[in-house]
């Protein structure tokens, strides 16, 4: 869920969940396509790569909201 209810209000998620879930991501999509390449499947490659860019979005997404503190 990306807000949580405080007060009635909605609140932006923090940023270093933003970061750690976008390492995480980063991570998973390394091991994927780790995989794919070891064992030929492009489509697992393809995933692992599409995890990356997902988690480096997550992760400035999360710099971005320290910066506009």
């Amino acid at each position: 869920m990306c807000c949580t209810l405080k007060k009635g209000t909605r609140v932006a998620r923090d940023s270093s969940k933003d970061k750690n879930e976008g390492a995480m991501d980063k991570a998973k999509g390394r091991m994927k396509e780790a995989a794919g390449a070891l064992s030929g499947n492009k489509d697992k490659k393809a995933e692992g790569r599409a995890d990356q860019r997902s988690g480096t979005a997550k992760d400035k997404k999360g710099h971005l909201k320290d910066l506009l503190k």
